[in-house]
């Protein structure tokens, strides 16, 4: 059986919502509406840009570095708090968070930091095998641990169902989830991703994937 308290992390989101004076991370925002968490955004979030560009980008266009010592204690504040936490990325896994005079640091290297495990999450159509292996592929060699795989935008096709059976045959990754393709979800978007989210995930295959903090 399941228990414990979860929250959401993702140390660096572009592309924030400004409404009237206040810029709101919107992938945060909806994340605890969706799973109704209660902690401040600056605490899960802790680096939030206007610009729509990955994060290195951002940060010098909006002249705000990523502090990583300041990512690090909002983690840590999070783990104290918390049993368990998914964090969510900015971009792929060598997506750049910080380039100035102290390097390039990739999402990789803070996945590697913080000491997490990760699932992926794949699209369902045309060119995700290939995708898909590469990545597999490219995580295990950095020495990180895979817990599965999630299917994003899925569709009942053979196309669909073909790409995920060869996915977990070439990759010998579990595919714990297929989350179906979601339109007009204007009025009703919480609640359809609520349910959508029941029907997609294999509940035992995710209880196995967590890991207590």
């Amino acid at each position: 059986m399941f228990s414990g308290v979860m929250d959401y992390f993702k140390a660096s989101l572009s592309g924030a919502l400004q409404i009237g004076k206040d810029i709101i991370p919107g992938d945060t925002k909806l994340a605890c509406e969706v799973s109704n968490l209660e902690e401040d955004y600056e605490n899960i979030t802790p680096y939030v840009y206007r610009a729509a560009v990955s994060p290195h980008i951002a940060a010098k266009l909006e002249n705000t570095p990523m502090d990583l010592d300041i990512v690090k204690k909002k983690y840590a504040y999070l783990k104290e708090k918390y049993d368990f936490i998914i964090a969510e990325g900015s971009g792929g896994i060598v997506c750049p968070l910080i380039d100035d005079e102290r390097g390039v640091y990739l999402l990789e290297n803070l996945i590697k930091d913080l000491n997490m495990s990760v699932i992926i999450v794949a699209r369902a159509g045309v060119g995700t095998i290939n995708h898909s292996v590469l990545t597999v592929k490219y995580i295990e060699s950095l020495g990180i641990k895979i817990k599965g795989i999630i299917i994003n935008n899925y569709k009942e096709n053979l196309i669909c169902d073909d790409n995920i059976n060869m996915i977990e045959k070439l990759t010998k990754v579990p595919i714990i989830g297929k989350f179906k393709s979601m339109e007009n979800l204007e009025d009703t978007m919480i609640e359809d991703i609520r349910t959508n989210a029941e029907k997609a995930f294999r509940a035992q295959m995710i209880i196995e994937c967590t890991e207590e903090l």
